[in-house]
Formats: structure tokens, C-alpha cells, sequence
């Protein structure tokens, strides 16, 4: 079959497009930045890659029409639009109105579990989809999930931070609210089982894990998993503001999400049970289980996606990655260095490396400090670290920074900054005639950005001095 993936970049849609190409389907991926694209489907004659954004119907008019069936895995998390809701509603409108005019006999839509009077905006949203997406046309079935759990999904991470920072934790009452995780590689099978299965045509299903918890429980079993002992009390009295700060200072997730997760954790997420498992013959696995698996993916260094490189982790992009690949020059202050390269090899995988538990190679404690600052500000800081310690590609979350351009046979890596700034900054590393060229660009926004600059040029002087030195340096055997 050929199968359309929309969210081919995102957290599912990067997991699931492996499963249908070990099964000999062509997959069309739709992006709206085809440098966010994995760069193996360059190589693979089943991949398609065509950009596209759902938002603007006049990007889609060159999408291909033989389609068998297609997957809608478009979400968003951010509440950082006022009309948040009515823009998913146009997103899901135009995909449709596109869809239909191929010949897709099947549509398969990933929402979330609505089985409460009282939901959520962005449960709201997610059944205001499905309406959307049904059509005469072809047959539309939706698998409805609650929390995920994996290797870099939101949940795993934020839980992760609060487990293993807080020995003691006094938090709001929604870690009361009851949920039934699902593991990713449950979501996964589901989704892939589906596909074509006439069964399922113009059905819905809820998915869900084989527990009930609350979100109190899911702390508890995750500090069991990490063999750590902790305590939680929970208070009434922490506001839906006052738990977003929570989130926000103590994980890695910005403000604008927290806010999203405390409105959604507030409901209960309690799936309908049906005959599904049987017909599909999948047997969900526990709730540890499912930490366990998500470890062994982090230890051996195998995470294939992360909430982190979604855009909403920080929303300073605004447009696609090449729009910043060409770093102004006029009206930029900029602090150039450039050193003999002795092991190009060497140097180049230390710049690859750079960021998240490697640290930057000099001045650590004053990279930490620009974090700190940075989330007190509303920023990122530096807790998002890396989803691969030793691969970069165009659009990984690196600390507060976003990878704009990454190829080692170009020998070249560029990132632009997503901390809070008076301006915009974007740092580049690379290796010409074996000497490494090292290039920080400030675009000051305005006095403050001029007087910021000024500011840390004394720590620029010793920062990119120490990081430069350290990056050519051979250490003796």
C-alpha cells in the first residue's frame, strides 16, 4: 500500500513510518521543513518527502493523489495562540478537503480519550477533529489514548525530572486524577494493525494501558523502577497557575506546555472497553513495564523521537529551519575565532557531542548560570539537554538551542538560540582547510539588545575562547 503520514517529524509520526516500511509499504511523508525530514528517507526509494502545511491549502496542491491510506498525526500542545482551537479545526478541514480529492479509502486519526463531560481545551480540540475529518468519501478510524509513555514522550521526561529531583514533593491535588498509560510500542501496534483492516472503517476505539492510575501512582512506580524512595504529599490549595510554575521551574518543559498538561491532568482518562485487543491480538503492557522499556531505549542511546525537538518546546522559530540557515552580517555583532585543527576527526565528533551531559567544553558553571537565568526569565534554560548524545540532525532541541544545519561531510554545524534574548543569536562551528572556524552572531532587537551585548562580551572572551582551545585539543594517550 501507499501510506500518507502527516507528522512525519513528530514524536509518533518519526516511530511509526519504520514499522510500515519493514512491512513493504511506500510511505508519503508530508512536513512543513523538509530539512526536519530523517536524512535516511533520502536514501530509501519507499520514502516520499513532499512539504506541505496543513494551515495553507495552497502548499498542498502538488501533494501526490494515490494514496491507500492515510495517517492524520498533526497535534500541538501549545497554548500559545488564542485561537488555538479554531486553528486546529482549519488544519483538520484542509487535510480533509486535500484527502478527498484522492484515492484514500481509509483515514486514521490518533485523538485522545473523551469520555468525560468535563474535558480539557485540547481534549475539546481533538473531538472537534474527529468531527472534521469524517467524510462520504472514505472511511475514517480513530484510535483514542490517553498518557503515553516512552522514551522521550513528554510524560516519561517530566515525570523523569520530578522523580529524580524532588526526594520530597508537596504537590497540587490533580496527582490524584486517574489515567491508563498506554507504552508507545502499544500506540504503535495499534496504529499499524488498523491500516487497511476493513474492520475498522468508520469506527472508534479507545486504547489504553492495562492499569488504572492516578498520576500520584505513576510517580510512585517510576521511583520503584529507579529504585529511589520518595514522598508526595498533595495540597488543595496550589492554583492551575501556580502547578504550571511547579512543572515549569522543576522539568524541562516550557511554560506554555505545563500550562497545557496541568488543564488536560485535571481530567480523568478512562478508556471505554471493547473487543479490540482480541481482534488485533495485542496485549498492552504495565505501566513499569513501559519505564523500563523507555530506560533500556536511554541507556543504549536509541531514542528515535523526543517531545523536546517538537518547535513547541520553545516557540521562538516562527518559520521554517532554511529561513535562519543564512546568519545576517549587517547590523550584527559577532565574535569570530579560529583555530589549527590537528584531528579533524576528533574535533568534528566533539562538536557533534557538544551540549546536554557533555557540557560545552569549557565554563560549564557559567553555561548553567545563563540557564538559570533563562528560565527565570520564561525561557528554556538548558534542562531540555539532547536526544542523541553523539548524532545532531536539522531541528533536535540542543539545550536552549535549535540545530539549524548539521552535516559532517560539509563539516559544519550551525544552531540558533531559543533562550530569552534582546535580539537573535546563532552559533556555528566549522572546519575549512583544517583550520575550525568558530562564529557567535548577535541581530540586537532595539538599545537593550546593543546594551546586552556589552553585557557578557567579558564572558564571551573567556566562554568561546575556552570552548575553541578545548574543541582542537588532542588529549595525550
Amino acid at each position: 500500500m501507499t501510506i500518507l503520514v502527516t507528522g512525519a517529524t513528530g514524536y509518533i509520526g518519526k516511530r511509526l513510518i519504520p514499522f510500515l516500511l519493514n512491512e513493504g509499504h511506500k510511505v508519503v511523508c508530508v512536513v512543513r521543513d523538509k530539512l526536519r525530514a530523517d536524512k535516511s528517507y533520502a536514501e530509501d526509494d519507499n520514502v516520499f518527502v513532499f512539504e506541505g502545511d496543513f494551515l495553507k491549502p495552497e502548499t498542498l496542491e502538488n501533494l501526490p493523489v494515490k494514496i491507500d491510506v492515510a495517517y492524520y498525526l498533526i497535534h500541538s500542545m501549545s497554548n500559545s495562540s488564542k485561537n488555538f482551537e479554531s486553528l486546529e479545526e482549519q488544519c483538520a478541514h484542509n487535510f480533509r478537503t486535500y484527502i478527498e480529492t484522492t484515492q484514500t479509502k481509509q483515514v486514521i486519526y490518533l485523538s485522545g480519550i473523551t469520555n468525560e463531560e468535563k474535558l480539557s481545551k485540547h481534549l475539546r480540540s481533538r473531538k472537534n477533529v474527529e468531527e472534521q475529518l469524517a467524510s462520504d468519501l472514505y472511511a475514517l478510524t480513530i484510535l483514542k489514548a490517553g498518557i503515553i509513555v516512552g522514551s522521550g514522550s513528554s510524560s516519561f521526561e517530566i515525570i523523569r525530572d520530578l522523580v529524580e529531583k524532588l526526594p520530597v514533593m508537596i504537590a497540587p491535588k490533580w496527582l490524584n486524577t486517574k489515567t491508563q498509560p498506554l507504552a508507545v510500542r502499544d500506540v504503535l501496534n495499534y496504529l499499524f494493525k488498523v491500516a487497511g483492516n476493513e474492520f475498522f472503517y468508520n469506527k472508534s476505539f479507545d486504547v489504553f494501558g492495562p492499569e488504572i492510575l492516578t498520576y500520584k501512582e505513576m510517580l510512585l512506580q517510576f521511583a520503584e523502577v529507579r529504585g529511589l524512595k520518595r514522598h508526595i504529599l498533595t495540597v488543595p490549595v496550589m492554583t492551575p497557575k501556580l502547578s504550571s510554575y511547579w512543572l515549569y521551574f522543576v522539568t524541562s518543559t516550557s511554560y506554555k506546555l505545563a500550562s497545557s498538561l496541568v488543564d488536560s491532568m485535571g481530567v480523568q482518562i478512562i478508556g471505554q472497553p471493547s473487543n479490540i485487543n482480541d481482534i488485533l491480538d495485542i496485549q498492552p503492557i504495565s505501566y513499569k513495564q513501559a519505564v523500563q522499556l523507555a530506560f533500556e531505549k536511554t541507556e543504549q542511546n536509541g531514542i528515535i523521537s523526543s517531545w523536546k525537538d517538537s518547535m513547541i518546546s520553545s516557540g521562538r522559530l516562527r518559520k521554517q529551519l532554511h529561513k535562519y540557515v543564512n546568519v545576517p552580517k549587517f547590523g550584527c555583532f559577532r565574535d569570530y575565532r579560529e583555530r589549527p585543527v590537528i584531528d579533524k576527526q576528533k574535533t568534528l565528533d566533539k562538536i557533534w557531542e557538544i551540549g546536554g551531559e557533555n557540557g560545552w567544553y569549557y565554563g560549564n558553571f557559567l553555561w548553567r548560570i545563563r540557564g538559570y537565568i533563562d528560565k527565570l526569565f520564561g525561557g528554556i534554560g538548558l534542562r531540555r539537554g539532547r536526544t542523541n548524545q553523539h548524532e545532531l540532525n536539522a531541528g533536535d532541541a540542543l539545550d536552549f538551542w535549535r540545530v539549524i544545519f548539521a552535516d559532517k561531510k560539509q563539516q559544519k554545524l550551525l544552531m540558533y538560540a531559543e533562550m530569552r534574548l534582546p535580539g537573535e543569536a546563532w552559533l556555528e562551528f566549522k572546519i575549512e582547510d583544517n583550520i575550525l572556524k568558530q562564529t557567535a552572531t548577535f541581530r540586537p532587537r532595539g538599545l537593550w539588545g546593543r546594551l546586552y551585548w556589552y553585557s557578557v562580551l567579558p564572558f564571551h572572551g573567556i566562554i568561546f575562547s575556552g570552548m575553541i582551545k578545548n574543541l582542537v585539543k588532542v588529549e595525550s594517550q
